[in-house]
């Protein structure tokens, strides 16, 4: 089986879909302009699908105060420190920075909602 998407439920799915389309390159596959405002958003290769949306019958989860471990989106980036830059500009917030002795590069960050993001530099590519 492959995974289709993965779901989050948000405050402003509205903002934050705008947010990621772009700061992070995602486009949008499929939207609902009607509550819950669902928007299914595209990773760049196009396979991979985060889902967006803000359904009252349930709560928002207080992103913000997890640790990013618990929860994170993770990308892939060229060059972290530089993405990092680009996206704190827009709204990101850091979290933290780890370099392996493998030579990957990930660092941690929040969206202006507090949803955990890393950026991944592999010294040996998972993908």
């Amino acid at each position: 089986m492959k995974i289709e998407h993965v779901a989050f439920n948000v405050t402003d799915p509205n903002d934050v879909a705008a947010w990621y389309v772009a700061h992070l390159g995602m486009t949008v596959a499929r939207k609902i302009e009607e509550a819950p405002f669902t928007h299914f958003l595209a990773d760049s290769s196009g396979s991979v699908m985060i889902e967006i949306y803000n359904n009252p019958s349930d709560q928002v989860p207080d992103y913000r105060s997890m640790h990013p471990l618990l929860l994170h989106v993770a990308f892939v980036s060229a060059d972290p420190n530089a993405d990092q830059t680009r996206l704190e500009a827009a709204g990101a917030t850091f979290a933290e920075e780890v370099k392996t002795p493998d030579g990957s590069h990930l660092v941690m960050l929040r969206d202006p909602w507090g949803l955990a993001l890393q950026l991944c530099r592999r010294g040996q590519p998972m993908l």
